[in-house]
C-alpha cells in the first residue's frame, strides 16, 4: 500500500464491520476491526491503519470537541471527558519575528489532562470496551501515562504503566498515581519500556495503548481536522504548512491520515493539504535522520537525551506512516538543540501561551527552517504544540527567572524595584 494522497478510495472488504476495517499498510492485508486484539498485521508485522466505507466531507460534522468528527471515527461516542476543541492562538510576536505571513500555535495543552493524548484515548479506551479488556497498559514519556491513567479510571478499568526511570518529569508521573494507575518505573529508556509492554501484550496480560495501536491515531487525527476547520474560520483560508514535535510520530502520521480521507472524501485538493514538517530534538532525531538521508525506515537510536522528555524517543514506531506524510506533502525534518527549544517556550510564554519543552520544538524548528529558507516568508504556519506548561514545572521553573527575596515591608519592597 502506498499511503499515497492519490490512493484510490478501497471498496469494503469482507472482513468489514459496519463499514469498518483494518488494513495492514504493508502487505494490504484486511481484518475484522473488533472480533480480536491487533496491534500489528497477523501475516507480516506490519503496522494496520483503521479503514473506512464511507468517508465524511466537512458538511457532516456537528457537535464540538473530539466527537464533533464522530462520522469520521469507529464510533458514535467514546469514553469522554469532553478532549479535544483546543484554542488556535495567534501569537504575534513570534508571526513578526519569523517573518511568515500567518503564524497560529495550535495548543493541545489545553486538553482535559493537558496532553494532546486525551484525543487518542477516547478513541482507544472505547474500543478497549467493546474487545472486553481487563487491563489496560502503555510505555510512556509521561503524557500518555497520565492521559491512559485518566481515561482509564473514567471507564472503571484498570491501568498499569511502565516509565523510564528517573527520566519523566514530575507532574506527569503525579497525574497518573493520582488517577490511581499501578506505575513500574523501568531500569532504560522508553523504547525498552515499550517493548516490554508490547511483549505483555502480545502475552494477553494487557491492552496496550501506545500508538502502536491504530484506534489511538483515529483520535488524534481529529487534531488535523480541527486545525483546518479553525484555520479556515479564522482567516477564510487554509494553512500551507503545518509545524510538529516527533516522538513516536504519531501526530504526523494522523494528521496525515486525516489529509489522505479528506481528499478521498471530495472535501480537499491534494494541492490544499498541508506540508507536514517534523521537529525533533538532536539528541533524539531518528526520523529527521531518516528524511536527510532519503531512506523508507528509521535506524534506532539506542541512545537519546534531551530536556523535551515527552519526545526522548529512539526508534519511533509510526515512521512507516509518517515518512510518506512527510514526502508526500512536500515536507521536511529538523533537529533543533535543547537550547533552542528552551528559547522558543520563552517566546512561546512571551505571547501568553505556556508550554512543555517538547511543545515549543514546533517554534524551535520554525525558526531553524526559516532562517534556511525551507519555509518562504509567505506561508501561513500553525505549528502544534502538544503539552501544557505544568506538565513539566521543574523545566518550567528553569527557563524563567528566578524569584528575588525582598523584607516583609513596602519599602523593601520599592528598593528592590528600583523605586
Amino acid at each position: 500500500m502506498t499511503l499515497s494522497l492519490s490512493e484510490e478510495r478501497p471498496d469494503p472488504p469482507r472482513a468489514a464491520d459496519d463499514g469498518v476495517w483494518l488494513a495492514c499498510i504493508e502487505c494490504g492485508a484486511t481484518f475484522t476491526p473488533f472480533d480480536a486484539v491487533r496491534y500489528t498485521c497477523d501475516a507480516c508485522d506490519g503496522l494496520l491503519e483503521v479503514r473506512y466505507a464511507d468517508l465524511p466531507t466537512f458538511d457532516d460534522f456537528e457537535g464540538r470537541g473530539v466527537w464533533r468528527y464522530a462520522d469520521a471515527l469507529p464510533f458514535a461516542e467514546g469514553v469522554s471527558i469532553e478532549e479535544g476543541d483546543t484554542p488556535l492562538y495567534e501569537v504575534p510576536t513570534i508571526e513578526d519575528e519569523t517573518g511568515v505571513a500567518d503564524l497560529r500555535v495550535k495548543h493541545e495543552g489545553m486538553n482535559p489532562t493537558g496532553s494532546f493524548k486525551d484525543r487518542g484515548m477516547t478513541v482507544g479506551v472505547r474500543v478497549a470496551e467493546k474487545l472486553g479488556v481487563g487491563r489496560l497498559a502503555c510505555a510512556s514519556t509521561g503524557n500518555t501515562s497520565a492521559a491512559l491513567a485518566c481515561y482509564g479510571a473514567r471507564a472503571g478499568t484498570e491501568v498499569l504503566v511502565l516509565l523510564p526511570a528517573g527520566k519523566v518529569a514530575a507532574g506527569k508521573v503525579a497525574q497518573a498515581s493520582l488517577h490511581g494507575a499501578r506505575i513500574l518505573e523501568v531500569d532504560g529508556n522508553f523504547d525498552a519500556c515499550l517493548d516490554i509492554v508490547s511483549d505483555l501484550a502480545a502475552r494477553g496480560e494487557a491492552y496496550l495503548l501506545n500508538s502502536l495501536n491504530p484506534f489511538r491515531l483515529e483520535g488524534q487525527k481529529t487534531i488535523g481536522l480541527e486545525i483546518v476547520e479553525q484555520f479556515r474560520d479564522q482567516t477564510g483560508d487554509l494553512p500551507d504548512r503545518i509545524v510538529l514535535p516527533v516522538g513516536n510520530a504519531g501526530n504526523t502520521a494522523a494528521l496525515y491520515k486525516a489529509f489522505r480521507e479528506l481528499v478521498a472524501a471530495g472535501a480537499l485538493d491534494p494541492a490544499e493539504v498541508p506540508t507536514l514538517t517534523g521537529v525533533q530534538a538532536e539528541g533524539a532525531a531518528p526520523m529527521v535522520e531518516a528524511v536527510e538521508e532519503g531512506r523508507d525506515e528509521v535506524r534506532r537510536w539506542e541512545e537519546v537525551e534531551t530536556r523535551a522528555t515527552a519526545i526522548r524517543i529512539g526508534n519511533p514506531v509510526n515512521a512507516p506512516k509518517a515518512l510518506p506524510g512527510i514526502r508526500e506533502t512536500g515536507g521536511t525534518a529538523v533537529g533543533v538543540s535543547d537550547e533552542e527549544i528552551t528559547d522558543a517556550q520563552r517566546a512561546l510564554a512571551r505571547d501568553g501561551v505556556g508550554v512543555e519543552p517538547a511543545s515549543a520544538a514546533s517554534v524551535a524548528g520554525l525558526r531553524k527552517l526559516r532562517e534556511s529558507g525551507d519555509i518562504a516568508a509567505d506561508e501561513q504556519v500553525v505549528c502544534l504544540t502538544t503539552g501544557h506548561l505544568l506538565k513539566d514545572p521543574d523545566a518550567a521553573a528553569a527557563a524563567g527567572a528566578d524569584p528575588e527575596p525582598v523584607p516583609a515591608d513596602t519599602d523593601g519592597v520599592l528598593d528592590q524595584l528600583g523605586e
